[in-house]
């Protein structure tokens, strides 16, 4: 399953994430502003109540972007795509329901790999997908 939304860094907590906090260790400051566009290991995403709730330690300041402002992002066309990816994954037929022929158009060969991303090869034409 595809799920683009984020959700709280906090344990247990399963709620959207509105706002990102992130640190300034040489200004002991804690900085918490709107969701960042992309989740960095560094940065922890936190929903509505926890952003409310924060408390920065002994020492600290909390610097407050958009205070009062943190809502859920409104969908992307990525969440789009992933979702569309999704129901047509579902309405597939199982492979036993397959004409033997249809397993060429449905198979791709992974021919590259780096980190997260994959480059395939089309099943067609032989060639890398662009």
């Amino acid at each position: 399953m595809v799920s683009g939304v984020r959700r709280c860094s906090r344990t247990a907590c399963q709620r959207v994430a509105v706002a990102t906090l992130t640190y300034v260790y040489s200004d002991s400051t804690a900085v918490l502003g709107p969701l960042a566009t992309y989740a960095e290991p560094h940065c922890y995403d936190l929903c509505a109540v926890h952003a409310e709730r924060l408390t920065a330690p002994r020492g600290w300041e909390i610097v407050r972007l958009a205070p009062g402002e943190f809502t859920p992002p409104p969908p992307s066309h990525d969440d789009l795509l992933a979702l569309a990816d999704a129901v047509r994954e579902a309405a597939r037929p199982p492979a036993a329901e397959l004409p033997p022929d249809a397993d060429a158009e449905l198979s791709t060969v992974e021919v590259g790999r780096r980190g997260h991303l994959r480059v395939l090869k089309d099943p067609v034409l032989g060639e890398p997908l662009t």
